[in-house]
């Protein structure tokens, strides 16, 4: 089995645990940079690519600014995330505004940043000229339905997504904005999620140049962008390949040439918006083993839990893991890797071989810079951990502190229970 490197060694991951405590996320800033540099170049022929990073991947302004150094804007479905990629200097244009059952003051701020409008389905034309008005530049998001022949494990079947407007509906959605003074046009889908065939990204692009030059016999409009979504893969496990994006990128050239430059189209902007590909290989979630236990399994409790990483509790998911210091040692020992929820899902890996672990050890999980700490939450009364940032001189930043008992109780109305700790002192100082 191929193995999965670390980008710090066993000595410098115990000197950042010295400072900070497990668990927490880590993410290699370098690496980031240098994935992002090579998805724009398999793209540097298309006229004015724009990649938009999926916001949801990993919500942290440090991060967003980092992508926005290196060209990169924001894709963004709430009003938080457009309120981060706001805090990250990523503003107007380079915003990617496509959400579903859309509240009002969240198109309303969409609107104020001049951000890409992409609606999710017929019916919020008329919603968003009420409560925000109709744009000059507007998109709408397309669902193939049955055309698409494979599902996709975590998307699934587009004909059963809640997501995109059908063939009928985005002919009707373009005439109507258009008779409504529309002057630009973009065209969005996004029909599969986590996919390593990069042929699929292909398939996707000639579906939709297709749509964009029926549009354009049918409806006299010319697209402005168009936007494929994200989807790309990541190898979660050794044996797996990454993407080849080279190979993405010069398959969808071949067809744009075939299609967008043959019939006078050109030029078509292309945008994409990947998250869990620019930063999910280079996440780590760094945790400790606090137990084990010997019953018809054996387990190894870990004091990060699915709070942490809901992924393969969620999706049966596998993330590697690797134990610091013992790589050498064969994996000769059976386990199922565990946090301390009250859920018997709440298990990071079943089954898995590796070497003999001990109360103490550093456990490394991979590929959780994406879809990570974003998922998280506060079963259990489990509290956030902190995310860190590795620079490339090697030293760690610390970009969100961990959550404290404090911030879990904030948000409740605590005064009764205030009123009941002071008579309760006083009738303590009565006797």
């Amino acid at each position: 089995m191929a193995n999965k490197d670390l980008p710090f060694a066993k000595a410098q991951l115990e000197e950042i645990i010295g400072q900070y405590p497990t668990p927490f996320h880590i993410y290699d800033e370098e690496a980031i940079r240098q994935n992002a540099r090579k998805l724009l170049a398999a793209f540097s022929w298309a006229p004015q690519f724009k990649e938009y990073f999926a916001v949801k991947a990993t919500p942290n302004p440090t991060i967003l600014r980092i992508l926005r150094e290196e060209g990169i804007g924001a894709d963004c479905s709430s009003l938080p995330e457009l309120l981060l990629a706001e805090m990250a200097g990523i503003t107007g244009e380079d915003i990617m505004f496509s959400s579903n059952d859309t509240p009002a003051e969240e198109f309303q701020k969409a609107r104020k940043m001049g951000a890409n409008i992409n609606l999710d389905d017929i019916s919020h034309i008329d919603y968003l000229e009420k409560h925000a008005g109709i744009p000059e530049l507007i998109s709408f998001r397309y669902n193939p339905g049955p055309l698409m022949k494979n599902g996709n494990t975590i998307i699934g079947y587009p004909e059963e997504a809640k997501y995109g407007l059908t063939k009928e509906q985005i002919f009707e959605a373009y005439r109507i904005v258009k008779e409504k003074g529309v002057k630009r046009f973009g065209i969005h889908t996004m029909v599969i999620s986590n996919e390593l065939n990069p042929d699929s990204f292909i398939a996707t692009a000639r579906m939709m140049f297709e749509m964009i030059l029926e549009i354009h016999q049918k409806l006299g409009i010319s697209m402005e962008f168009v936007n494929f979504g994200g989807g790309i893969g990541i190898p979660y496990k050794p044996e797996q390949q990454p993407v080849d994006l080279e190979y993405v990128g010069q398959g969808i050239k071949a067809v744009y040439e075939e299609i967008i430059v043959a019939n006078g189209l050109h030029p078509l902007r292309i945008s994409m918006e990947c998250g869990r590909m620019i930063t999910g290989p280079y996440g780590y979630l760094v945790a400790k083993v606090l137990h084990k236990k010997a019953i018809y399994k054996n387990y190894i409790g870990l004091d990060a839990c699915m709070a942490n990483l809901m992924r393969p509790a969620l999706y049966g998911s596998y993330h590697h893991i690797t134990v610091v210091g013992k790589e050498k040692l064969p994996l000769d020992h059976i386990y199922d890797v565990t946090g301390s929820l009250c859920e018997n899902n709440d298990k990071f890996a079943i089954d898995r071989q590796l070497p003999v672990m001990d109360i103490g050890d550093i456990v490394v999980i991979h590929d959780a810079g994406a879809h990570g700490f974003a998922m998280g939450f506060n079963y259990n009364g489990k509290l956030r951990s902190a995310e860190l940032l590795l620079k490339p001189s090697g030293k760690v930043e610390l970009i969100r502190r961990s959550e404290t008992i404090a911030d879990y109780f904030a948000t409740l109305d605590v005064a009764e229970l205030k009123l009941n700790q002071a008579a309760a002192a006083v009738s303590e100082n009565d006797n």
